[in-house]
């Protein structure tokens, strides 16, 4: 376990749904407030625009510390890129310009201490290969909805009993054959993506399942949710990778270790077709 403090190259948080019920927003205000890194990453659904305009908001003072501490760290030098999701796609509209201390993109190329390129996209380019589309999705998306209803009361009641968060919509989902091949068929889309470009692995969320892994010589790391997993995929100073999960401080659940660079690795060029490079940003 990983004590609040530790100073860190970067970090990547997604899905935060700001303004949803489900927004686990305190814990992720903790998780802020003892992160110190020099580049955070917003890595899409950072505040719930589709929430807001359907349903009744929940916005409290756990709300305003996320938002304030994001304000803060980007006051204090740490470099603040956001990358709209699809629950706040209006601001895909924005990428490519700035506003005060946030870069917004629509996609990001990050190069790590050890020079590995990674692909930074929130994950639903990939909806249409992995979609299953029609009723079966519109009763997958209310199930879920009820199974973080029944998640959040399980915790509420856990949280009185002095006992950590745990999520049981990831218990239940990883029973789930059908989940499970939904998993596999985002993995493949995002390793395949990352392989027609030249690069050397993907940061994504949207699929609220944080994972870090190697595929074939590619990384693909999810930096999963703050609606189930609570969890963000943070960078060390050498190059290093790894998924952590916050339970009131980082408990570090995988690790990619830097890459053994004998020689200045050869340069190469992400393919991006037009129009997709004018929002790619580079380290």
């Amino acid at each position: 376990m990983i004590g609040g403090g530790e100073r860190v190259r970067t970090a990547f948080v997604s899905d935060l749904h700001l303004g949803s019920r489900h927004c686990q927003a305190r814990q992720l205000a903790g998780y802020l407030e003892a992160l110190q890194c020099d580049h955070l990453y917003l890595v899409g659904d950072v505040v719930d625009l589709w929430w807001l305009s359907k349903k009744r908001a929940t916005w409290g003072n756990a709300q305003v510390r996320v938002l304030e501490r994001i304000r803060a760290m980007a006051r204090a030098g740490t470099r603040v890129t956001y990358i709209p999701g699809n629950h706040d796609r209006p601001l895909r509209a924005l990428a490519g310009l700035a506003i005060p201390r946030v870069v917004l993109r629509r996609r990001a190329v990050h190069v790590t201490a050890d020079g590995r390129r990674l692909l930074v996209i929130h994950g639903d380019e990939h909806d249409g290969a992995t979609r299953l589309g029609g009723l079966r999705e519109w009763f997958g998306e209310h199930l879920y909805d009820a199974i973080l209803d029944g998640n959040s009361m399980l915790n509420d009641a856990r949280a009185k009993l002095g006992m950590r968060y745990w999520s049981m919509a990831d218990f239940l989902k990883r029973r789930s054959a059908s989940a499970e091949r939904y998993i596999d068929r985002f993995v493949a889309a995002a390793i395949a993506d990352v392989r027609r470009r030249g690069l050397d692995g993907v940061v994504c969320g949207h699929i609220h399942r944080p994972r870090l892994m190697q595929v074939d010589g590619l990384i693909y790391a999810n930096d999963g949710d703050w609606v189930e997993s609570l969890s963000a995929i943070e960078e060390e100073t050498d190059g290093t990778l790894r998924l952590v999960r916050w339970c009131g401080a980082r408990i570090v659940e995988d690790v990619v270790p830097p890459r053994l660079v004998l020689s200045p690795p050869p340069l190469r060029r992400a393919h991006f077709p037009s129009p997709a490079n004018a929002g790619v940003s580079r380290d």
